[in-house]
């Protein structure tokens, strides 16, 4: 099914709804929860997925897992989408919404997925076909494009304020200065709020929004130096450190 809202389709007696659908840049999806669990797959443009405990960049031909019940909103650039509704307990994919990586396989089921008939026959070839999606689904690799979020205030301010404005410069000493506690308490309290170390996540925080900027058209150049590195070269060997590959590569078709 194409451009049509999973609540007309939900209590389809069926442990998969596949649905397709076309959105404009900038369509913002304000948050909203799902009955089922979703995977979310771009098969092109950028989506920025947001809950409650983080943020998610998913480029192109990759998918965010979002478990049943999670509250999130999706800001879609450029997006056409392929989901997966999926019963709970169908799949286990953890508790926790993560970026995935998607191999030529899954993108081709994920593709045929949606003009398979809502009621499919389970046991003919449209369930043989749903089968192989969800089993392929399981070996999907999850990929470090979260950015932790902590649930104390002020801390939490503090970390907003750097997604709106990232900064390679800023210590975790200013931080601590900022919330009127030693380095080494700041240093404990950061980890335990995030599951990172300051410097973890600050790159972490500077890939995943630099994903976003680069999606938007923005040259490596301008984003390395509003992020305060000293050359694109620095920025692109900082990005390869995290994520293994040249940003431009996460905005290529992956094989």
């Amino acid at each position: 099914m194409r451009n049509i809202s999973i609540n007309q389709l939900d209590d389809m007696p069926r442990p998969v709804v596949a649905i397709g659908t076309d959105y404009s840049h900038g369509h913002l999806l304000p948050f909203h929860t799902h009955r089922r669990g979703q995977l979310l797959y771009g098969a092109t443009g950028v989506m920025r997925v947001s809950t409650q405990s983080g943020n998610w960049v998913v480029p192109p031909q990759r998918a965010v897992w979002i478990p049943p019940g999670v509250a999130h909103e999706v800001l879609m650039l450029g997006v056409s989408t392929r989901s997966l509704y999926i019963e709970p307990c169908t799949v286990d994919l953890g508790p926790k919404c993560q970026v995935l990586n998607v191999s030529a396989l899954l993108r081709h089921l994920l593709m045929e997925a949606v003009d398979v008939p809502l009621m499919y026959d389970q046991v003919g070839r449209d369930g043989v076909l749903i089968n192989l999606l969800l089993h392929e689904l399981t070996r999907s690799a999850p990929l470090p494009l979260h950015i932790p979020m902590p649930v104390e205030g002020k801390l939490l301010s503090l970390c907003q304020t750097f997604l709106n404005m990232p900064n390679t410069h800023q210590s975790p000493q200013h931080w601590a200065d900022q919330l009127h506690i030693s380095l080494r308490t700041f240093n404990r309290l950061f980890r335990q709020q995030t599951g990172l170390s300051f410097r973890q996540w600050r790159q972490q925080a500077c890939v995943v929004q630099a994903l976003a900027r680069l999606a938007a058209g923005e040259a490596v150049t301008r984003i390395a130096l509003d992020f305060g590195y000293e050359s694109p070269a620095a920025f692109s060997t900082m990005f390869r450190r995290v994520l293994g590959q040249a940003p431009s590569v996460w905005l290529e078709p992956t094989n």
